[in-house]
């Protein structure tokens, strides 16, 4: 496992670890967030959703102190052993702490379902945190092996993400409030939010073939601080949820979480690179 301790403090770090202590408060548990008019950085839970309508076994949290403040990332249990979040919730450039457990198919963030240790993490050979060039997060996935399986079904990854329309839905504990990561409220309910795929116009050219641009049918909703990593679904032909993102971010940060929609990594679109690293390290 990578020692996310393992940095200096932040007044002995060098000009650019300065600068991803500032960014870290943005992007640690964040979506990518756009304007109306311009984009806008977030981090990581759901404004303006709900509490959670059905279980939803393979959905997992990484307890962890971001920048200070007791937060967590999402995950994605995708093999009995395996979870998937956003590489940027382990970035060691980063000032995050993992702390505690992995828990999996609880709807409760703090107690329930399965407890894991943090066997293995393994960060996408190509991550890059966004935001230094104005862009996103790139190849923003990391996989982690817990140091035993579990009894929770893993969710199927979809083989592809549904076009421009498709309905999906995003879940998280992340803050229920819009604002500064020092404002946040984190919920005890796992939160949802019914959203859609959007176009790559609609993220202002920001999505693509490895992004997919969430937006929300309901004004003022997004995931926000404390989401990061977390999943983003679409029914099967069999009405099942399957996997088609992983909530990601943009690195240059202003508050607003809920003013628009979100960048997800397009987890389909990482398959091979997802069941080769499995293979690889079981």
């Amino acid at each position: 496992m990578r020692n996310a301790n393992s940095r200096p403090a932040p007044e002995a770090q060098p000009p650019r670890r300065r600068r991803l202590l500032a960014k870290a408060v943005a992007v640690v548990g964040a979506a990518a967030v756009l304007g109306t008019t311009a984009m806008v950085g977030s981090a990581g839970a759901i404004v303006n959703g709900k509490d959670s309508t059905e279980p939803y076994p393979f959905m997992a949290t990484l307890p962890q102190k971001a920048a200070g403040v007791d937060a967590q990332c999402g995950a994605t249990l995708i093999d009995r052993q395996w979870v998937l979040t956003a590489g940027h919730c382990v970035d060691p450039e980063l000032p995050i702490v993992l702390e505690g457990k992995v828990r999996i198919g609880s709807p409760n963030r703090t107690t329930g379902g399965t407890v894991r240790g943090i066997d293995r993490i393994v960060t996408h050979p190509g991550y890059k945190l966004g935001g230094e060039d104005g862009g996103p997060n790139v190849n923003d996935l990391a996989l982690i092996r817990l140091d035993r399986p579990v009894s929770q079904k893993p969710i199927k990854i979809a083989k592809n993400a549904g076009p421009a329309g498709t309905p999906t839905r995003i879940l998280g504990f992340g803050t229920i409030v819009d604002g500064p990561l020092d404002d946040a409220v984190f919920p005890d309910r796992l939160q949802q939010l019914n959203t859609r795929v959007g176009t790559d116009a609609e993220c202002f050219g920001r999505a693509g073939a490895t992004r997919l641009c969430t937006v929300s049918p309901k004004p003022g909703a997004m995931a926000c601080f404390g989401d990061s990593g977390g999943p983003q679904l679409q029914r099967a032909k069999n009405g099942r949820w399957e996997l088609i993102g992983a909530t990601s971010g943009d690195g240059d940060w202003k508050p607003e979480c809920s003013t628009g929609p979100g960048l997800y990594s397009n987890v389909p679109a990482y398959a091979e690179w997802i069941r080769k690293t499995i293979r690889e390290n079981s």
